[in-house]
C-alpha cells in the first residue's frame, strides 16, 4: 500500500452486497470517500461463501465502517446504501429479527463512529460498490485497496457526482398510478403474483374499467410523457388500453410487477389460512418474511424503489402514467409519505383506482421528496380529474 491520505473531516461510505442465488455465492463491495471532494480514499471487496443478499449487504456495511475507522479516524461518517432494509434497521426504525443480521448489525454498531448517519440512495447511484461486489464474485478483486494500489483515477465529473446531491430543484415529477382492472383472481380474492405466477387476463369487467380510466385520463393527454407498465399480463392489458387513448406507446418496467406469492399463487386467502396459517401469520407480522417460494414485502420494496429511481431520472419534471399492482402502488405511496412499510396494511386500493404522487428535489439536499395528491380515486364519469384535488 502507498500510505494513508491526510486527515479528512467528513467521509461517505458506499456499500453493497449481492448473492447469486439468494442464498448462493455472495460478496460485498465498500467504498470510502472524502465527502468534500468525492475522491476515493479506500475500497474493499471480498467473497463471503454462500449467503443471502441481506447478509452480503450487511457485510458490505461492516467493511465500509472498518475502512472509515482505519483510514479516517475521527471523521464524521455518512453511510449510503441502496438497501432500504439495512438503512432502516441501522437507523433504528425497523427491528432486526434474523440472527445472522443481528450479529452483523452489532458488529457494525461497534465500528461506527459516534453520530454516524444512514441514507438510502437509488441503486443506480450505488454503482461503484455494486461493481466491486461483482468483481469479487468474478475473482478479479479481493481485499482492501487504496489510491495508487489498484484504484483507477476517477474523472472529475464522477467525483463531483459522488459528493453532490442527485438532482437540483425544479419541476416535480408527477406519477399517475393506475391499478389494473379486475381478473378472475381479483374477484375471487385469490393471490395473484408477478411474472412467476399464474397470470389471468382481464375479465370483461376489467377491460371496461380500464376503458373508463383511459377516458378519464385523456384530459391529461398533452402533458403525459410516457405510459409505463409492469410486464404482467393484466397490467400490460390495462396499460395498452390507457396508452391507446393517450396516443402513446407502453414502456415495460419489471420492477413494478406484483409480489411473487410462490406456493400461494392462485389460492384464496381462506385456502391459504386453512393450509398454511402459521406462515401466513408470520408474513403479516414480519415485513422480511416471505410466502414459500415467494418474496417478502422488503424485497418488493427494494426493487420498486429502484424502479422509481430510474423513472424519476428518465422523466424528471414530466408526468408519467404508471400501471401496476396493489403492493407496488402502496409501497410507492408509503415511500412518498415517508411512512413505515407496515402502512401498506392500512391502505385500501380498488381495482382500476387512480392515485397521484409528486416527487421533487429538496433544494437543500437534492434528495427526492414525495407528496400524495390523491389516493384510490375511481373514474365515475361524473367528475373530472381537475375537480378532484385540482392538480
Amino acid at each position: 500500500m502507498t500510505g494513508r491520505p491526510g486527515p479528512v473531516e467528513r467521509v461517505v461510505v458506499e456499500a453493497d452486497g449481492g448473492s447469486r442465488g439468494n442464498p448462493g455465492p455472495a460478496a460485498y463491495g465498500a467504498v470510502l470517500r472524502d465527502a468534500a471532494s468525492g475522491k476515493v480514499l479506500a475500497e474493499d471487496a471480498r467473497t463471503l461463501g454462500i449467503a443471502t443478499n441481506n447478509v452480503a449487504e450487511y457485510a458490505g456495511l461492516v467493511a465500509g465502517l472498518a475502512l472509515a475507522a482505519e483510514y479516517a479516524p475521527g471523521a464524521q461518517v455518512e453511510v449510503r446504501m441502496d438497501s432500504k432494509l439495512v438503512v432502516e434497521q441501522m437507523s433504528g426504525r425497523w427491528k432486526i429479527k434474523h440472527p445472522d443480521m443481528q450479529a452483523l448489525a452489532a458488529e457494525a454498531r461497534a465500528l461506527a463512529a459516534a453520530g454516524t448517519t444512514y441514507t438510502w440512495m437509488p441503486r443506480a447511484r450505488n454503482a461503484h460498490a455494486d461493481r466491486l461486489a461483482n468483481e469479487a464474485l468474478d475473482g478479479t478483486r479481493s481485499g482492501v485497496s487504496v489510491p495508487g494500489d489498484g484504484i483507477p483515477d476517477e474523472p472529475e465529473s464522477a467525483a463531483e457526482e459522488a459528493s453532490s446531491p442527485a438532482t437540483g430543484p425544479g419541476r416535480p415529477t408527477t406519477i399517475v398510478l393506475v391499478r389494473h382492472g379486475v381478473t378472475p383472481h381479483t374477484t375471487g380474492r385469490r393471490f395473484s403474483g408477478g411474472l412467476g405466477g399464474d397470470n389471468p387476463a382481464l375479465s370483461e369487467e376489467g377491460r371496461a374499467q380500464a376503458a373508463e380510466v383511459a377516458h378519464w385520463l385523456t384530459e391529461l393527454k398533452e402533458s403525459v410523457d410516457v405510459v409505463v407498465a409492469s410486464p404482467v399480463r393484466r397490467t400490460r392489458e390495462t396499460a395498452d388500453i390507457v396508452a391507446a387513448a393517450l396516443g402513446l406507446a407502453v414502456e415495460e418496467e419489471p420492477a413494478f410487477a406484483e409480489m411473487e406469492f410462490g406456493e400461494w399463487d392462485g389460492l384464496s386467502f381462506a385456502e391459504v389460512a386453512e393450509r398454511d396459517q402459521e406462515r401466513m401469520e408470520a408474513w403479516f407480522a414480519d415485513m422480511t418474511a416471505a410466502p414459500p417460494g415467494g418474496e417478502s414485502f422488503v424485497t418488493v420494496q427494494e426493487r420498486v424503489l429502484a424502479g422509481l429511481a430510474r423513472l424519476l431520472e428518465a422523466h424528471a419534471g414530466r408526468t408519467v402514467v404508471l400501471v401496476s399492482h396493489v403492493t407496488p402502488i402502496k409501497t410507492l405511496v408509503a415511500h412518498a409519505l415517508d411512512a413505515p412499510l407496515e402502512t401498506l396494511f392500512r391502505m385500501e386500493l380498488a381495482p382500476a383506482a387512480v392515485s397521484v404522487l409528486a416527487f421533487y428535489a429538496d433544494p437543500r439536499t437534492g434528495e427526492q421528496k414525495g407528496s400524495m395528491r390523491f389516493f384510490n380515486a375511481l373514474a365515475p364519469g361524473r367528475r373530472t380529474l381537475r375537480d378532484t384535488g385540482r392538480w
